[in-house]
């Protein structure tokens, strides 16, 4: 037996064995009578045409396969009946490309149609809570303080100290007056009155007129007891205050009320300087605002808590008041200031009495209808100045 080196198997070839060396010489000899011939440039361009032939038969194969269209599922396929019911109910899903539009951008399914606000026309009515201000309704609503006040007249008749809880307010669409026609009214009267024109009155859609049913602008076809909005109306306010002027012989006091001291003649003159009127010196409530007539500014305090007299002078109110700030007390200080303590639980002090700087006067309440729960309300007016912010006279901290 003779060895053979592994991989180098002899083969049959008509009888006789031919092994590698024997095939490779024969391949050259076949190629050398190819050239002997001259064929062996076209046997070369044959086999390159053969070779790519078949590279494209393999790739159309592999693309049949890969994208052959999936066998229907039959009856007969072992699926049972109810499953191809179901198949059948189930609506088709279509691939990501498929739900594309045609322009490339994607668009979400929503249900939902967004509905753009439109602006409120009509009054609504709101009720006040504990810790309501006339300034933080008004910053509930988007509308001037103002018009609040102007909104409310029969209620609050121009008092932004009285607002008590539970009671219920018109709230104007826009800034502006809420007016009840009478019956004798003119429009051109009444919108001259307000500052706009009868056009404004009139074209307002809250107020639902027919501008071509109007007729005679002085005698209007509006019915008695209609309320209106004027859309930009402002007008004067109610005083509920005395007149200004003081004198220390006649102390004339500027708040009017059932507290008002009558027959004093003289009173005891101050220092010209003040101090804190209570023990808590930081703001509750409503700042110092002249627009809507809240001369003083809002102490904060518990029930309770000392008032003290600001400076010395003499108590020319001692008692209710019916505007809205209750139990209330009012020093002049016989140098041309006054000042006022109003929303007392608790007064101390009586008609013609004299009290020196920082005496006891009274207690933090919360009387009158205030909402902002116990704090003091406290102005400074002055026969030059008038009404001035209180904060700018108080000591440093």
């Amino acid at each position: 037996m003779i060895n053979q080196p592994p991989g180098d198997f002899p083969q049959k070839e008509g009888g006789n064995e031919v092994g590698p060396k024997a095939r490779t010489n024969l391949l050259i000899k076949w190629t050398e009578g190819l050239a002997d011939l001259g064929l062996s440039e076209n046997a070369v361009r044959f086999g390159t045409n053969a070779l790519t032939i078949l590279l494209v038969i393999v790739v159309v194969g592999l693309m049949q396969q890969l994208y052959r269209p999936a066998k229907p599922v039959l009856a007969s396929d072992h699926n049972p009946a109810g499953e191809l019911a179901a198949a059948a109910a189930t609506p088709a899903q279509l691939p990501v490309e498929a739900a594309m539009p045609l322009n490339g951008i994607a668009r979400e399914a929503n249900s939902h149609t967004t509905i753009p606000s439109r602006p409120r026309i009509d009054v609504i009515k709101y009720k006040v809570v504990a810790g309501d201000n006339l300034f933080s309704i008004a910053d509930k609503f988007g509308l001037d303080p103002k018009t609040i006040l102007f909104g409310n007249y029969e209620t609050l008749k121009d008092r932004p100290d009285f607002l008590p809880v539970d009671i219920e307010l018109n709230i104007l669409p826009v800034d502006g007056v809420y007016r009840q026609w009478v019956e004798t009214d003119s429009l051109n009267t009444v919108a001259k009155f307000y500052g706009v024109t009868p056009e404004d009155i009139i074209n307002y859609p809250g107020n639902h007129l027919d501008p071509d049913n109007i007729g005679d602008l002085d005698h209007p076809n509006i019915a008695a007891g209609a309320w209106l909005v004027v859309p930009g109306g402002t007008r004067p306010f109610t005083s509920w205050t005395a007149p200004s002027q003081l004198v220390r012989e006649d102390p004339s006091v500027r708040v009017w009320g059932p507290g008002v001291c009558a027959g004093i003649n003289t009173v005891q003159v101050g220092y010209g300087n003040f101090i804190y009127p209570t023990v808590e010196h930081w703001l509750s409530g409503t700042p110092f605002t002249p627009s809507v007539r809240h001369f003083g500014v809002d102490f904060a305090g518990a029930e309770g808590n000392a008032i003290y007299a600001a400076d010395a002078g003499t108590v020319v109110y001692s008692g209710w008041n019916t505007w809205g700030y209750g139990n209330l007390v009012i020093l002049d200080h016989g140098n041309g200031w006054q000042t006022l303590y109003g929303h007392m639980s608790q007064i101390n002090v009586g008609c013609g009495q004299n009290v020196g700087q920082g005496d006891l006067i009274g207690l933090v309440g919360m009387t009158g209808g205030t909402s902002t729960g116990p704090h003091l309300h406290f102005e400074m007016m002055n026969t030059t100045l008038g009404y001035v912010n209180p904060l700018d006279y108080m000591p440093g901290p």
